[in-house]
Parts: structure tokens; C-alpha cells; sequence
């Protein structure tokens, strides 16, 4: 059976597993719709909200990432991972308590104003906008190469398998079909990461196999892998190469823009008690762990594997010829992704070979004249295409490639759905029914939802064929924008009384616009007259700060606003001081009540 086929079978049933099991628990009411009738047993939800979470990006581009960075990049792992621990800790139990269905919904009613409201909705949807392109954008690539279409093509197909069993299912049927996903994602994942350890150090669990020793050389994995990439001008693996300040504030943005998700959020309503939505953020990270304590051993490997791939004998040898690549069916893999656009070399000084190596390091300048190469001829490797790619540059099994796609595609669409869910309830509940059209219908309001969820996968499809960078990249920015925004609002609505309906107005709106407007400029996407184009980077920033680091100051700025504009102005009502008391000292672990 040829590969193109496994792929298909795996992918086909993987989706007619979610179809069908959208239909079984289709939404018949808000609550459902919304959450899921509260009814969620705390493991699966925990399940749940692991395939919401790990997404294209830490499924797809996350391992990319490290590969080809190294220790510097390890600071998606550990924001990612921190901002469950804040969850669990600081919000899931307490805006379960209070008892209602989205986040602008508690903000509106914490802090006593439709505008706090409706600011909450403008977040949300700029945040969840953002981060759903970089699902779509890993939806296109899976689909695009394992079912040999284009990326555009993968991405409308996606779109159409999402609106089949979002649209009708809502939070019952998505909670129910990311079990499925997280199941699929996890032994797609780690069983592929399994394989190649043992080939490479002969140790069955990666993490282990990561610190163990290459057979082939003897020497620790993590020594050989410094020692190649070096030689080959790059910096090493395990080095610490970048700014520290970077590195902090840029974990501290992941942090807690994880904990201000309003998709993550929006899965601990679904639990029946207040001690259900701790239970479901503890085994979350118990579903998340097993994902991302591997994913250090397959950025490694992977790198390991490509740069032996092209040098073979090593980095004094020769590179990799043409012909190897042509009729080596170890290099099979090539062909198949530069289809795709995502991978494309060049022999450049036309010797019949492909130099891999960093021609922008100095340092190598005299080798490379002396050995007759002008310039890297590896010219693009989408970090994208790294652990999709991964089993054919190790030459796995067919069964194992068709696994991944269909791990891969779980992945994108799981957190697609929760986005898009997320959307869809705050135009329908928090700004139709909320504020529009409050007399409106149970079953109108059920019906603005799916309109509103088809609307935004129109949106988010549109948006995903025009990537502003890599998923994980894209990613990232969401994250800055619900950390300056959503997360302090809702810390200072549950541990302080004295902010105000004002107070936290400004402060979103400050930590939103001044994180948006670093980030456009940053970035190069504000249109400077007198250019042709969108310049690619604008010379200058705040301290030299990045723009996926600069969440954690926008939220700085957004409590300081709060706090300064709260204290200047008439504090709330003493009913809503006693709301916040209520909410922030849970009495047991009953069931959850309206207050």
C-alpha cells in the first residue's frame, strides 16, 4: 500500500471518528452550546482541554522551534506549562464559582458595566483572531503534504471539517471530539519521538534518551549535536545565546497569556462543582506534560537526524550530491515537502552537492572559499514541516507517517474549534443577547451562535491563508495580546474590590492598544508613507525588547492604569464588594452557584 493511501485512511477515519461523535453529542440548548450542560467529568475535561491547548503550534511548530534555536527556545515550554500552574491556581476555580458562561460575561458583571463588557468582547476576539491563524496555518501544511494538495486547498479542507462538527456540536460536541483529538495528538506524537530514540541512543523514553548517548559515536547526544552544528558555523545547541531580559519577559507573556485565554477558560464552565475545575486544570497538566517533556528530545533528534542527513560522513566530509537525493530512498522526504513549497534547496557553485551550513557567520567565510561553496544551499526549511517530516527523515514505517498527519491535523483543528467556540459566544451571548438584543429567544440565541461560529471560520480561514509568520510565531502574539489585556482584568476582578467599572475600561484598553501598537511596529506592519510596501522591521524598540515579549509590559501597564484610575474615582457598589468576596473564598467544593 503506498504512503499516499495510509495517509488517507488514517485521516478518514480520524475525521469520521469527530463527525460521528459531533452528531452523538450534538448541542440542543445554550447551555450545551456554551457549556457543555456543566456536566464534563474533571479527567475529561482535563483531556479536553489538553487538545484545546496543545495546538499547531505546540504540536506542529513548537519542536521546529527548538530544533533549529535550541535551549533559547525553551521558553515556550516553560510559559506554556507555568501558565497552567496560574490557572489552576489563581482563576479556574473562582470564575467557576461565580457561575456564568464566557469571560466578558464575568468582567461585564464583576465589574458592573456592558462597556467593561464589550471592551472583554474587543480582546477576545482580537486575541483569539490571532491565535486561530496560526492553527489554520498548521491545518494547510499538514493537509498539504500528506494529502498532496496545496497549502490553500488543506486549509479549506480543514475549514469544512471544523465547520462540520463545530458548528452544530458547540462546547458538547467540540469538549467531546478533543478527547478523541488529545488521544489521536498524544500517540501520534510519542510514538514517532519513541522510535527514533531507541535508533539514536537506544532508550525507549525520549526525555531519557535526549541525556543518553549516541551509539553511533559514543558520545552524549547533546556533545555531538554542539559539536556538529557549531562546525558547521551555527551557535550551539545548549548555549544561552540570547538577551535575558528577552527570555523573562517573554516566558512571563506566556505565562499569563496561557492563564487568560478565554478558549482555556471557557473549558473549566463545563465541570459540575468548583473543586471540579481544579481537578480538570491538574490532570490538564498531567495531559499536557506528556507532550512537552518530549518535545525537547524531538527538536534534538530531528536536528541531529536533518545535519547527518547532509553531511553523512560527517561535517569534514562531503555534503550530500544530488543524486543521493535523487535515488536514496532515505531522501525520499525531500521530494515530497519541496511539493509543498515548504523546503527548497539550490546548488548554488553547481558541484552536484548541497552545502548546508550558516554563510552568515564570519567564522566560516574562509572554509567555504577554500572548499569552493557560495552561500547555504538549504534555502528555506519551514520550521513548520519539522515534526511532520520527522518519521520520513528517519525512515519510519508508512503506518507511523499516516499516524502523524492525523496527529497533526488533531491538533490544528482541536484548538481551532475552541477558538472559534470562543468567538462565536461572544458575539452571540456577550454582544447579541447581552447587549442588542437582550429579549432575545433560547433557540435564536442557539442559532445567532452557529451563524456566528461559520462566520468566523469564514474569517479565520481568509486570515490563515496570509500567515504573519510561523505557527508558533503567530501564536506567540496572541498570547502578548490576552496577557495585556484579559489577564489582569480578570486577577484584579477576583483579588481586589476596589477596582472599578472605570478603572478596568482604561486599563484593558491601555494593555490592549499599547501591546497592538508595539507589536505593528515592531513588526514593520503600519504603512509608512512614502514607502512602496510594509517595510520588514522599523530600527528602534523599548528597551530592546521583542515584540512576542512585550505582553508582560502591556499588562504591567494595564494593572497600574486600573489601580491609578480606580483610586481617583468612586469605588464600586458595596453589593459588587461582597460579589468579590464571595467569589474569591469559595465555601467547599459543592456544587457551583450563580454568584
Amino acid at each position: 500500500m503506498d504512503q499516499f493511501t495510509i495517509n488517507l485512511l488514517f485521516v478518514g477515519a480520524s475525521f469520521a471518528l469527530y463527525i460521528g461523535i459531533a452528531i452523538w453529542a450534538r448541542a440542543g440548548s445554550t447551555s450545551e452550546f456554551y457549556a457543555a450542560g456543566r456536566g464534563v467529568h474533571p479527567v475529561l475535561n482535563g483531556m479536553a482541554t489538553g487538545a484545546d491547548w496543545m495546538s499547531a503550534a505546540s504540536f506542529i511548530s513548537m519542536a521546529g522551534l527548538i530544533a533549529f534555536v535550541g535551549y533559547d527556545n525553551s521558553t515556550y515550554l516553560m510559559g506554556w506549562t507555568g501558565g497552567y500552574v496560574l490557572l489552576a491556581l489563581l482563576l479556574a476555580p473562582y470564575l467557576r464559582k461565580f457561575g456564568k458562561y464566557t469571560v466578558p460575561e464575568f468582567i461585564g458583571d464583576r465589574f458592573y458595566s456592558p462597556t467593561a463588557r464589550m471592551v472583554a468582547v474587543l480582546c477576545l476576539i482580537i486575541a483569539s483572531v490571532t491565535y486561530v491563524i496560526g492553527q489554520m496555518t498548521g491545518v494547510g501544511v499538514a493537509f498539504g503534504r500528506f494529502l498532496e494538495v496545496s497549502n490553500t486547498t488543506g486549509l479549506l479542507i480543514g475549514a469544512v471539517v471544523v465547520f462540520a462538527y463545530a458548528v452544530f456540536g458547540g462546547m458538547k460536541g467540540v469538549t467531546y471530539t478533543q478527547v478523541a483529538q488529545y488521544c489521536v495528538l498524544i500517540l501520534a506524537y510519542t510514538i514517532p519521538a519513541v522510535f527514533i530514540s531507541l535508533q539514536l541512543t537506544g532508550k525507549v523514553i525520549p526525555g531519557l534518551g535526549l541525556f543518553g548517548t549516541d551509539m553511533s559515536s559514543g558520545e552524549p547526544l547533546l556533545l555531538k549535536l554542539d559539536q556538529i552544528v557549531t562546525d558547521l558555523g551555527f551557535k550551539s545547541y545548549t548555549g544561552h545565546h540570547t538577551d535575558t531580559l528577552n527570555m523573562v519577559l517573554f516566558t512571563l507573556s506566556l505565562m499569563i497569556g496561557t492563564a487568560g485565554l478565554p478558549h482555556v477558560i471557557m473549558r473549566f464552565f463545563t465541570v459540575p462543582r468548583v473543586a471540579d475545575a481544579r481537578w480538570s486544570a491538574g490532570w490538564a497538566l498531567v495531559f499536557i506534560a506528556l507532550l512537552y517533556l518530549t518535545a525537547p528530545a524531538v527538536g534534538a533528534m530531528a536536528r541531529f537526524n536533518i545535519t547527518n542527513q547532509f553531511w553523512p560522513n560527517g561535517t569534514e566530509g562531503e555534503a550530500v550530491s544530488l543524486e543521493t537525493i535523487a535515488n536514496d530512498p532515505a531522501y525520499h522526504w525531500m521530494a515530497t515537502w519541496e511539493k509543498t513549497g515548504l523546503l527548497k534547496w539550490e546548488d548554488k557553485n553547481d558541484d552536484g552537492k548541497i552545502q548546508y551550513y550558516n554563510d552568515k557567520n564570519p567564522d566560516m567565510e574562509a572554509r567555504a572559499t577554500a572548499n569552493g561553496w557560495v552561500g547555504n544551499e538549504l534555502t528555506k526549511f519551514d520550521n513548520d514541516i519539522l515534526v511532520l517530516a520527522n518519521p520520513e527523515i528517519a525512515n519510519l514505517p508508512g503506518w507511523v507517517i499516516g499516524l502523524v498527519a492525523a496527529g497533526g491535523l488533531a491538533a490544528a483543528l482541536s484548538t481551532a474549534a475552541g477558538l472559534l467556540l470562543a468567538i462565536s459566544s461572544a458575539v452571540s451571548h456577550d454582544l447579541m443577547k447581552g447587549q442588542l438584543t437582550p429579549n432575545m429567544s433560547e433557540s435564536s440565541e442557539l442559532m445567532s451562535a452557529r451563524v456566528a461560529m461559520a462566520v468566523a471560520i469564514a474569517v479565520a480561514t481568509y486570515l490563515g491563508l496570509n500567515p504573519p509568520g510561523f505557527a508558533a510565531q503567530t501564536v506567540a502574539l496572541a498570547f502578548g495580546l490576552a496577557a495585556a489585556s484579559i489577564f489582569p482584568a480578570l486577577m484584579m476582578g477576583i483579588f481586589t474590590k476596589r477596582i472599578n467599572n472605570v478603572g478596568a475600561v482604561v486599563g484593558m484598553l491601555v494593555g490592549l492598544l499599547f501591546t497592538m501598537v508595539y507589536i505593528f511596529l515592531h513588526k514593520g506592519w503600519f504603512f509608512i508613507p512614502g514607502t512602496a510596501s510594509f517595510p520588514d522591521t522599523v530600527e528602534g524598540s523599548l528597551f530592546g525588547i521583542q515584540s512576542t515579549a512585550i505582553g508582560a509590559v502591556g499588562a504591567l501597564l494595564n494593572f497600574v492604569a486600573a489601580f491609578v484610575v480606580s483610586s481617583m474615582t468612586a469605588a464600586p457598589p458595596k453589593e459588587i464588594q461582597d460579589l468579590v468576596e464571595s467569589v474569591r473564598i469559595p465555601r467547599g467544593a459543592g456544587a457551583a452557584t450563580d454568584h
